[in-house]
């Protein structure tokens, strides 16, 4: 079994709470400084112009706060989640779009208004402008890819088509970058806004390129991952198990997933998180999938020995947030995977498990969580049935407290369906018990 660290936190600020301390302090500073520009460099050539310039400033910080979000920064990762910062990528996103669209609109109106134009006529004048039509260019991709990710157009497209598209964002941002070091006003207005301009910039498009690119890279040719075994679970459930070289020095937990990409078997740019389906103890890494769609009902389908492309590990899904000695880990479906894997860690305190599945038929991995609750002395009750058949629901509150009476003294890992996800979130509300001690996380790439 793996030996990782679980200690728990008592009256000492949780990670989480760190990180999210780090990240507004860094929005609130950076805040700061662009009001101190915007005030020094002076007003515009008139009321509305000046106004707009106020926006434009705020939009280039968004876009760079962007960046930082979808960078999978470590540091941050494991402290808050993908899933967090993906949904605060989206709202931020969204107030990007607002705040372009509102930039966009007084700089025509401003103009139109110097010039005692039409705003129509004042825009087609913009466009043959190089630094106009780059930020026309910038905001019309902003539209587009917040228009596709709003909810009813992202579900009607395939998810390849979407990141396709929103890859654009990228475009967005390079143009919007040329946009603003041709104008003046904002980028070089003294010397102490030009450096820092650049410094954001750099920094921003570094945290990018490191975390997305530079460090799978590097990782990959570094450890050589390789299929070792694909093994089937059951009739619709396979495990995949991947060795290669160095890989105690893979910074793995259990909890975490990776994001998967076995070149030969799918297209490159078809990939699929996976949670670490055993604890990473420097041997190998197992992931175990359901057949849910076409890349990961093919996955019996691997060849032993073909190289594999790994990606992570990412989530906050682990035992570095413990606060409480005894834990509660509920899991529904294939969501026991994560678990299955915390249950193999050397944890502190007892344990129970809660594993919801129609049937025991279902139950994926079921004698290997039997033999770690067992080897922990810890409690495991499969909850079987349909939801919706009558009787009581398995995690309204009053179920919750029968099963663990003294629930509100555990920390609570929740990994499931999003329909269960939120029934387990709303009993634990219900119950009173506290934030800090309730951790799940809703992984996946859109």
């Amino acid at each position: 079994m793996t030996a990782a660290s679980n200690t728990v936190r008592t009256g000492t600020m949780l990670p989480v709470d760190a990180a999210r301390w780090a990240m507004w302090t860094f929005v609130i500073v950076n805040v700061v400084i662009v009001e101190a520009l915007f005030v020094s460099a002076g007003e515009g050539k008139n009321g509305v112009l000046t106004v707009a310039k106020f926006f434009g400033l705020h939009a280039a910080l968004l876009m760079l706060f962007q960046l930082l979000l979808v960078a999978r920064l470590p540091w941050l990762d494991r402290r808050i989640g993908m899933d967090r910062l993906t949904v605060w990528h989206r709202w931020v996103g969204f107030t990007l779009l607002w705040t372009v669209l509102t930039h966009a609109t007084l700089v025509v109106l401003g103009y139109a208004t110097l010039d005692d134009a039409s705003m129509g006529k004042t825009f087609v004048a913009l466009s043959g402008v190089p630094a106009s039509l780059l930020g026309m260019l910038a905001a019309a991709i902003i539209v587009v890819i917040a228009a596709i990710s709003t909810r009813g157009l992202r579900r009607r497209l395939q998810y390849e088509v979407w990141h396709g598209l929103h890859l654009l964002l990228y475009v967005a941002l390079g143009l919007a970058f040329v946009h603003q070091l041709q104008e003046t006003t904002t980028f070089t207005s003294s010397a102490f806004a030009t450096a820092y301009w650049w410094i954001l910039w750099l920094f921003a498009f570094g945290a990018l390129l490191t975390g997305r690119v530079a460090v799978p890279l590097w990782r990959n040719a570094y450890h050589q991952f390789r299929v070792a075994a694909v093994v089937p679970e059951s009739d619709n459930v396979v495990s995949v198990y991947v060795t290669g070289r160095h890989l105690d020095k893979l910074p793995a937990r259990a909890g975490q997933f990776c994001i998967w990409r076995f070149p030969g078997h799918n297209h490159w740019w078809l990939a699929n998180p996976f949670s670490l389906s055993a604890a990473p103890g420097g041997q190998g890494l197992r992931l175990t999938a359901k057949a849910a769609g076409s890349a990961s009902a093919g996955l019996r389908d691997v060849r032993v020995g073909s190289r594999a492309f790994v990606e992570g590990p990412y989530g906050a899904f682990t035992s570095l947030h413990r606060t409480r000695p005894g834990v509660l880990l509920i899991a529904g479906g294939v969501g026991i995977t994560p678990v299955r894997a915390m249950l193999e860690e050397q944890t502190t305190g007892d344990v129970v498990v809660l594993y919801r599945v129609r049937s025991e038929a279902d139950a994926v991995l079921l004698d290997e969580v039997r033999h770690l609750v067992a080897l922990r002395g810890g409690r495991l009750q499969l909850l079987t049935g349909r939801t919706g058949e009558g009787g009581v629901p398995p995690f309204d509150p009053g179920s919750l407290y029968r099963l663990v009476p003294d629930i509100t003294e555990r920390d609570v890992y929740v990994c499931g369906p999003s329909a269960m996800t939120r029934a387990v979130l709303s009993g634990l509300r219900d119950l009173q018990v506290p934030a800090r001690q309730v951790h799940a996380e809703r992984f996946g790439l859109a």
